[in-house]
């Protein structure tokens, strides 16, 4: 019956690109496998009495609620207009320089990652603000959409994100059953905390590399990018810099260093994080009551989402094992010539794929529990396999043709922007993910470095 897991697999893959609702495929068709299963003698009854057990887990789960507050946290700053404050003053201070608006757009994309962590909010609003002014202002459409798309991702990969978060308590999971298969019964953790710390680099050394190639082709091809010339209304002083910088620089700092710092979990952090956006919004006088409400029904709709994926692949995942899939995985990873390389270069390029049908939370939910443990156990850095996985998976959100932010750009571009030139733009911004990859690859210590320091893990 090695088989059957690997069609219950294929078979989820086909009704989700069907356009079925992700939760109630999950579940409802591992519990179609299980009846069936159940018929046929070929699958044991009392494992789905471990379902309540499990869905009270969820439920228990404190890390877990640091979603719907980072989720809180992200729709507030988005409602209370910070992007677009930030955009105007990075563009009037750097807009002189030939690609100066493509480098304020990738900083603001960058803020708002760290903000909100939600890609498709920050691809959205990034092209509804950024995408009219950088045409209007000469850039070329495919510069102009492939830097809001790879800047509008980041939200993937920079803490704190609502991504890292529910990543970071799958490899938990993963990590101790890894340990516990090797015989180790004092398993050692890993936190969303060392996940944060691990993605903080390689985050930042994206946005470095985004930058070098924005500055190398306004020098190499100054048509693409002109500068823009202001009149003397249009400067800003140091003062207006600092008032749309820093109330999102300090909550983003207050709520990462005070987990890093140790002095908060991710959940208090979180709570923080929703309290100070708030109290921006309050401050900007951008909150209202019917506002407000907009922001709870917003907040209360992705929290459901992300929570109803999870209970159905609680259930996928439950009648998976049940019909021996992670013997198979492990089976097939360990027969792939080259070993350990071998079995992660497969991983990740199933991964990569899946991210062109599969949203992040999806493949976290299903795909990381059942590779994860097997990889671990083969002796992998449990965070340095995290952050490969997010940064593999933002790469597969960018890519042509099937990208997720590429749809989302579409949706909102104007109708002169056509989809090859969105297409074209992106090209470049994907080989740079690819680059960071192989250099995390050949380096772990990037990623591995900074949570041995702080957590002298």
């Amino acid at each position: 019956m090695e088989w059957v897991p690997l069609l219950l697999f294929l078979v989820v893959i086909l009704v989700l690109m069907a356009g079925f609702p992700v939760a109630f495929t999950l579940g409802g068709t591992a519990l179609i496998f299980a009846a069936i299963g159940v018929l046929t003698g070929n699958f044991t009854e009392a494992l789905l009495s471990g379902l309540p057990n499990r869905i009270f887990g969820i439920m228990a789960n404190e890390t877990l609620v640091a979603v719907p507050l980072f989720v809180f946290m992200g729709v507030t700053l988005e409602r209370a207009r910070i992007a677009e404050e930030l955009l105007d003053t990075l563009s009037s201070l750097f807009g002189t320089l030939r690609g100066g608006l493509g480098l304020s757009v990738t900083l603001v994309g960058m803020l708002l990652a760290a903000s909100t962590g939600i890609v498709g909010a920050t691809v959205v609003t990034m092209g509804l603000l950024s995408l009219p002014t950088m045409l209007r202002r000469g850039y070329s459409p495919e510069i102009a959409t492939g830097t809001i798309c790879a800047s509008g991702t980041l939200g993937q990969i920079i803490p704190p994100s609502i991504i890292l978060v529910m990543l970071g308590d799958v490899m938990t999971t993963a990590y101790q059953q890894a340990q516990l298969e090797m015989g180790i019964f004092s398993p050692k953790t890993v936190s969303v905390g060392d996940l944060f710390a691990g993605a903080l680099i390689p985050g930042l050394l994206l946005v470095g590399l985004y930058m070098l190639y924005i500055v190398v082709i306004a020098i190499w091809k100054p048509e693409v990018m002109p500068a823009h010339v202001h009149s003397a209304d249009d400067r800003v002083g140091i003062l207006q810099v600092l008032r749309a910088i820093m109330p999102p620089l300090v909550l983003i700092f207050a709520v990462l260093g005070s987990i890093l710092a140790g002095v908060a979990t991710p959940t208090e952090a979180a709570g923080v994080g929703a309290m100070g956006a708030l109290l921006l919004a309050i401050g900007r006088r951008q909150l209202n009551l019917e506002r407000l409400q907009e922001i709870m029904r917003s907040t209360l709709k992705i929290s459901s989402m992300v929570f109803l994926i999870l209970i159905g692949a609680s259930i996928f995942s439950l009648v998976f094992r049940g019909y021996g899939g992670d013997d198979v995985v492990q089976g097939i990873l360990e027969s792939m010539p080259g070993g350990v390389i071998g079995a992660v270069l497969t991983v990740m390029l199933v991964m990569f794929l899946l991210g062109f049908v599969l949203d992040f939370i999806e493949i976290t939910f299903v795909v990381v529990p059942i590779v994860g443990p097997v990889l671990l156990a083969m002796g992998l850095d449990p965070v340095w396999l995290g952050i490969m996985i997010a940064i593999n998976l933002q790469t597969s959100f960018l890519t042509p043709p099937f990208g997720f932010a590429l749809f989302y750009l579409r949706g909102v571009a104007p109708p002169e922007v056509s989809t090859a030139q969105i297409y074209r733009g992106v090209i470049p911004f994907v080989a740079i993910q690819v680059f960071a990859l192989i250099l995390l690859a050949v380096f772990p210590g990037i990623v591995t470095w900074l949570p041995q320091q702080i957590y002298g893990n």
